[in-house]
């Protein structure tokens, strides 16, 4: 397939690496969904506490909509629900080291799964060639991560909604614009570079 066709609204970052049999397309499938989780598992490591909230600011919510935006629905959600899986099993990579289900912050995580599914859907329909298209695509990503989050917060601690809002979202708002707008820039450089390179 060439370069054109591939940076055609329909594929993704991730369309852009060859494989030229249906087996090698599934190992590099299946190498990208590994990746996916481990990014993420990664960036959650990057943890800062924000005083009065059980939720810390992390890398993890820019890299699921990064694993979503760059592999496209189907990958997306299979990269976070590996790493939703695997971080349940016991895998120390949820946010700060923890895991297994039912803390406070369990609700981002499968907030993150189904964000890394829309966002890569967007993906596919060009939502990440351009500065505003990218932008709209990661607040899409961004709001359902709150919309799961946020309650699942209010009613694993008992706190009000309100409060919860109060301390699971208000003080991020300024931390996504920023991952937004570091998505902004990666990825419509990202598909301009591809262009260049094919």
């Amino acid at each position: 397939m060439s370069t054109a066709a591939l940076t055609s609204p329909g594929a993704v970052l991730a369309d852009l690496l060859p494989a030229t049999t249906a087996s090698r397309a599934r190992v590099r499938d299946a190498a990208l969904v590994l990746g996916g989780a481990a990014l993420t598992g990664i960036a959650a490591q990057i943890a800062v506490p924000v005083p009065g909230s059980p939720v810390p600011v992390t890398g993890q919510t820019f890299a699921a909509l990064l694993v979503g935006a760059s592999l496209g629905t189907r990958r997306g959600l299979l990269s976070l629900a590996l790493y939703a899986v695997a971080g349940m099993a016991g895998m120390p990579w949820f946010a700060g080291g923890a895991s297994g289900a039912g803390g406070a912050t369990f609700g981002y995580v499968m907030g993150m799964l189904l964000a890394a599914g829309l966002v890569g859907a967007l993906a596919r329909r060009g939502g990440d060639r351009g500065v505003l298209r990218t932008a709209a695509t990661m607040a899409a990503g961004t709001a359902v991560i709150y919309a799961v989050g946020v309650p699942y917060l209010a009613l694993s601690t008992g706190m009000p909604f309100g409060q919860a809002v109060a301390v699971g979202l208000v003080p991020f708002l300024i931390g996504d614009a920023l991952k937004a707008a570091l998505a902004m820039g990666a990825l419509p450089t990202a598909w301009k570079l591809s262009r260049l390179c094919g």
